[in-house]
Parts: structure tokens; sequence; C-alpha cells
């Protein structure tokens, strides 16, 4: 009998063992950023057209709203976006720039057992393979619930520094805080009184990209997951909580799941991509944001706010 009840007990954990091995899924999510800033900004500049205005806008909508595809077993992840096929011509440089720094591009791979990952980019025209360790978030669980796809979900929130490589976490400065940065002290004489000598030569030597736009030092993450589906994954590089993330939300960008697929006939392999050349994510910063100081004074002579008035070139 005792023989009996071993082989049970050993063949139960075996088929569990296999049952988890096997285990697969996949979630749609629907990424949305609001564009209200932006929008503002464009509708103060004097030399758009109606016209000019309406095609940006209508650029941005397909940059600012994609569509990924998460697919996890237990241990794992990949991340990416519903491939589309663009027109010809459908993005000019500014906007390849910013679509590189909007999540998308690429496949994240996530390892929660492991706590790394892996993404490949690319960016203006050099493929990257950032690799390094997955970040540690210090949710705090609230008692809110709410019901999504028909899961049981439960709120999460948690606060971190505001990423200066995620065109997302940008906010268009106004012309009146721009020109307080440009003068700041510097315009006064040494009897209090201005020195407009030197408030211009101030302005000259603003030139830098990041003097265009204000980026938080923080930002706050709410999460809803649904421990119905026992997995600690969730879109983009969010993770490390007791169940499936279906909806994320900055303050800017939704992120939420649109549909579910549990154990489907056919498996998909996740592996870590492997093309590119091999940083961290601080080197692929660095590398963004010398980028983007470049790109800024290249368009130093177009004008004020350059490069978010050449988005549609």
């Amino acid at each position: 009998m005792k023989k009996i009840l071993f082989s049970l007990a050993f063949l139960l954990a075996f088929i569990n063992s296999n049952a988890q091995k096997d285990f697969q899924g996949m979630a749609v999510y629907e990424s949305k950023t609001s564009t209200s800033d932006f929008k503002s900004r464009m509708a103060g500049n004097k030399d758009m057209t109606p016209e000019m205005q309406k095609m940006i806008e209508e650029r941005m909508k397909k940059m600012f709203e994609k569509t990924f595809i998460l697919n996890f077993d237990k241990q794992a992840s990949i991340y990416k976006e519903e491939e589309k096929l663009d027109a010809p011509g459908q993005q000019g440089g500014g906007m390849r720039m910013m679509s590189s720094m909007m999540g998308g591009g690429g496949t994240y791979y996530k390892n929660a057992k492991d706590k790394t990952y892996s993404v490949d980019k690319e960016f203006m025209g050099k493929e990257f393979l950032v690799k390094d360790s997955l970040k540690t978030y210090n949710w705090k669980m609230e008692s809110e619930t709410k019901v999504i796809g028909g899961y049981n979900c439960y709120k999460a929130t948690t606060v971190i520094p505001a990423s200066k490589t995620d065109f997302r976490n940008f906010r268009p400065k106004k012309e009146e805080e721009k020109k307080e940065v440009a003068v700041k002290d510097d315009s006064k004489k040494a009897d209090g009184t201005k020195d407009e000598t030197k408030k211009e030569e101030v302005k000259e030597k603003k030139t830098s990209f990041m003097d265009d736009i204000d980026l938080p030092k923080e930002i706050t993450i709410t999460a809803w997951y649904t421990p119905e589906i026992p997995v600690n994954q969730g879109p983009e590089g969010y993770w490390g909580l007791p169940g499936l993330i279906l909806e994320v939300n900055d303050g800017k960008t939704t992120i939420l799941c649109s549909k579910v697929v549990l154990n489907a006939k056919d498996k998909v392999e996740i592996k870590a991509p492997t093309n590119g050349k091999v940083v961290t994510q601080k080197e692929y910063d660095d590398t963004i944001i010398k980028k983007m100081e470049e790109f800024r004074e290249m368009n130093q002579g177009q004008g004020r706010g350059g490069m978010q008035m050449r988005m549609g070139n």
C-alpha cells in the first residue's frame, strides 16, 4: 500500500512539474500616450498651418498608440510590438528618433528567475543589445480592486525615477519658462541691475536639447494585476507582482490588456534576442542623450523648438 501511495505521489509531482513547464500564455496590450501637451504647443505655433498640424497629429497618433504582444511562461516572457507595414516615407528622421524612445522596437525579454532582461534596439541606424538586471520595484499593495477582461485585479503602486531617454516622460516647456532658464541670474550686474548684453549672450549659449523640455524627477506607477494568472510578469519592464499585470499607468501612458490566451495549442519560443552590440542600460541611455544633443544643435537654425517643430519632416 505504501508503495502504491508513493508511486501516486511521485506521478502527481511529475505531472505538476511538467504542467508548469508547459504552461504558457499570451496577452495583447494597447498602449496609449497623452499628446495634449504637444497639441497645445503646436496650436500656439503661428508658423504651422492647419494642414501641417493635422498631418503631424496623425503621425503622432500612430506613434503614441501601439499594440504589443506578451508571451510568457512561469519564468520568462517576450514583449514585442505588433508588426505593421508603414507606407513608404511614413516617418522622417525626427519621428523615427522619437519612435525609438517610445518603448517599442525589438524584443523585450525578461527572466524573472534570473532577474535579468535583454532587448534589441535599432537607434539611428545602429543595432544595440541592451542587457542588464531587472529594475526592482517597491510595490505598495493597495486595497482597491476591479475587473479587467473578466479577471479580478488588485491595485499596486510605486514611485520610480523618470527615465531621461523615454520620450513619453517629456513635457515641452512653455516659452516663458524657457526664457527664465535662459537669463537666470546671469543677466544681473554686480549692483543687482539687469545686464541686457549678458542676457543676450546667455541666450546664444543655450543649445541643449534638454533645455526645451520638462522632465519630472519621479513618476508614480499604478498597476493592476490578477492572481488568477500566477506569473510575476507584465508589459515592458514591469514585473514583480503576484499575478500577471493587466494594466499600467504612469500619468501619461496607459498600457491596457485587451486579450489573454492561456495554454494555446501552438507554443511560442520564449528566448532572449541576440542581435546587436551588447551594452548596459546606462551605456545605451548615454548614447541616446548624446544623439539628442547633436540633433538639437543640428536644428538650431530652424528656430526655437527645432526638434518638436520638425517632427513631420
